[in-house]
């Protein structure tokens, strides 16, 4: 509870880019746009995975559910952002700013064992390649898909801890998004607790997937090594070269934030890093799969043909 000198705090002061006010309507052109590219790269990733048969294979169904991620976990972070670059700083609703950051934790999250499926799918196909059409079967790979989101939705749940919190006091956050950290620092309740909690599903929810991505591809470096023939281990390495790229992406800008010391100096940086996985990891993702995977390339051409046909036609 709050003392009887404090009242009651029922909004949050979203600060933004302070210092950057006179370059605001560039920072504004640049991550609009930024988030243009990330929604139509990755919904038309999406539209292809559900309309071309002959990309409804695993790699492709994990890939699209990966690009809804991307969607959603941009979708809600850039447009609060951009409202925050304009007003230079917004007032947000306790409740607003604590469901935010729950569907951040959760997307974030899901990202992560969506990219461990891929690579569990790639180790498949590279080293067990004659019984992966038995085991990569479409209600496997559902039921994976499924639990991806369950799990999270469900181990996710120390966030309803914040919502018994009480905040008194300062009400300023010096951030473009309600991130898990400044949220914790304005509480004056006990905090120790979810601090505990959050650390053990950061290990099961973050750290252990990682650890099990390093594995698999260790495991399949060693395979690809072992193939006879140059031609054989480079067509296994184009083979998940795509994800490899993926992951790096992914965990290497999570790792660039996450990492760092928690001194204020170091916070102000991050808030600048949180840019990495929020707006540039997935802008890359549709980049790379249709750099790299030719399927996705002839798809598309064959997409935008056809488009072109039947604006002809008319």
């Amino acid at each position: 509870m709050c003392e009887d000198n404090q009242t009651e705090v029922t909004l949050f002061l979203l600060l933004g880019f302070q210092g950057l006010y006179k370059y605001k309507i560039l920072l504004f052109i640049v991550f609009l746009f930024s988030y243009i590219v990330i929604i139509n790269g990755n919904l038309v990733l999406i539209v292809l995975v559900s309309t071309s048969d002959h990309l409804k294979i695993p790699m492709f169904i994990f890939l699209k559910h990966l690009a809804v991620s991307d969607v959603l976990i941009t979708t809600t972070i850039i447009p609060m952002m951009l409202d925050i670059i304009l007003r230079d700083e917004i007032e947000v609703s306790v409740t607003s700013c604590i469901i935010q950051l729950y569907l951040f934790s959760n997307f974030g999250f899901v990202q992560g064992f969506l990219i461990f499926v891929m690579s569990y799918d790639r180790y498949l196909a590279i080293c067990n390649p004659m019984r992966y059409n038995s085991i990569m079967v479409p209600h496997v790979c559902l039921k994976m898909i499924a639990g991806c989101w369950l799990l999270v939705f469900i181990a996710s749940s120390e966030i309803i801890m914040v919502w018994q919190f009480h905040f008194c006091g300062l009400n300023y956050i010096d951030h473009f998004f309600c991130d898990f950290g400044p949220i914790v620092e304005l509480s004056s309740s006990d905090t120790s607790i979810l601090l505990v909690v959050d650390f053990v599903i950061s290990i099961l929810m973050g750290i252990i997937p990682f650890i099990l991505i390093i594995i698999t591809y260790i495991i399949i470096i060693f395979t690809i090594l072992n193939i006879s023939s140059n031609s054989g281990r480079k067509k296994a390495f184009s083979t998940c070269s795509s994800h490899l790229a993926t992951v790096c992406a992914y965990y290497g800008t999570v790792m660039t934030v996450y990492t760092t010391p928690s001194d204020e100096s170091a916070f102000n940086t991050n808030k600048f890093r949180s840019l990495l996985y929020i707006v540039v990891t997935p802008m890359l993702n549709p980049i790379i799969y249709s750099l790299r995977n030719h399927e996705i390339r002839r798809t598309l051409q064959k997409l935008i043909v056809n488009i072109q046909i039947q604006l002809k036609t008319k």
